[in-house]
């Protein structure tokens, strides 16, 4: 199940965004995304190295935070 958190921390499962494939990319590099931004001004994907690099920014503008990077290490098994 994808977990899908909002700023205040609270885990909200009843509205869970799509599933990110392989055609959303990342706005830094190209790469997969992983990782799904909500701020005021719109979304932003991330892979999941951009993600965690401007986590710690984003984090106090973002409304909400969608990661699923943890697929990375399920597709490898």
């Amino acid at each position: 199940m994808t977990k899908y958190t909002e700023s205040t921390g609270a885990v909200d499962e009843l509205e869970t965004p799509h599933e990110l494939t392989a055609l959303d990319r990342c706005d830094a590099c190209g790469a997969q995304a992983y990782i799904r931004v909500v701020v005021a001004s719109g979304e932003l994907l991330f892979c999941a190295h951009h993600g965690r690099k401007h986590e710690e920014k984003l984090s106090q503008i973002a409304h909400s935070w969608h990661d699923e990077s943890s697929r990375l290490l399920a597709d490898n098994r």
